[in-house]
């Protein structure tokens, strides 16, 4: 895990939605996409900055990438952040 890239992918308001949207269930990019009116070049820029950090996994369905969660990385930033603000 890398730190800095974790906080740079959740710093931009458009990726924190997106992982929210992916904390209900894993979607497609399309399914995804409806939640927004970003076009779809946008949208594959934001998904790879989120994979690049970590946050998020893709895995082929057919012709369809599914992506989802990675919640390891979460909760070793989160378990980052308590050690690094506990007295």
């Amino acid at each position: 895990m890398s730190l800095t890239k974790t906080l740079q992918a959740i710093a931009e308001p458009t990726r924190r939605k997106i992982l929210e949207i992916l904390k209900k269930k894993d979607l497609t990019a399309g399914e995804i996409k409806n939640n927004f009116s970003l076009t779809f070049p946008t949208l594959s820029h934001h998904l790879n900055v989120l994979k690049n950090a970590g946050l998020v996994s893709s895995r082929k369905n057919g012709q369809e990438v599914i992506y989802s969660l990675n919640l390891s990385v979460f909760e070793e930033t989160a378990a980052y952040l308590v050690k690094l603000f506990k007295k």
